[in-house]
């Protein structure tokens, strides 16, 4: 990843057209994690930066309004921010978890990742049929994660509104693998 990152599909003109200068500034980039090769970006700072993470939120409450019935978060820097935003909509919050994690009967999907493969799962009552759902995680890379939520919404007959994350890394292609999904990326590198 370029140490670069620039605004995605965030519009200047906007009600905060620096958010996406101020959020690329609080990043933290760490190298060789979490294995040698891969640079991640850590938006953990951005978390400790209350004015900016209420920015943040405020952004997606504003762009996304009345028009979502539940907020999934995906695991697990996706329940962090997806919880806030789901709070910030009023609306309730639904985690998406890996294998094996939640207590109740669950749709489960497998998919493949940069360095491996997973599974998430959501509880199969916690997605009411014809809800509009909007998916958050933090980072959209190969979109494997990404299409999985996508796929979990759709079994329990959700309707997904559109995934917001933080930061695409665009050479990966994520977005490829969500044919049909609103993506919103506040930065791409």
């Amino acid at each position: 990843m370029s140490e670069d990152l620039r605004a995605a599909d965030h519009r200047s003109d906007g009600p905060d057209p620096d958010l996406a200068r101020d959020v690329a500034r609080a990043l933290r980039t760490i190298r060789d994690f979490p294995e040698p090769g891969v640079v991640f970006k850590d938006f953990t700072p951005l978390l400790l930066d209350v004015p900016l993470r209420d920015r943040v939120v405020a952004d997606v409450v504003a762009r996304r309004g009345s028009g979502v019935d539940l907020v999934i978060g995906i695991e697990a820097r996706g329940f962090i921010l997806g919880s806030v935003i789901a709070h910030g909509l009023g609306t309730g919050f639904v985690p998406v978890r890996k294998a094996g994690k939640l207590p109740s009967t669950t749709h489960a999907v497998s998919y493949s990742l940069e360095y491996g493969e997973a599974t998430i799962e959501v509880h199969q009552d916690a997605i009411p049929a014809g809800a509009r759902v909007l998916i958050v995680d933090d980072v959209l890379a190969t979109g494997g994660t990404a299409a999985a939520a996508v796929e979990l919404v759709r079994r329990t007959q959700g309707e997904v509104v559109a995934l917001e994350v933080i930061l695409e890394i665009g050479f990966l292609q994520g977005r490829s693998r969500l044919t049909g999904t609103t993506v919103h990326a506040l930065l791409t590198d």
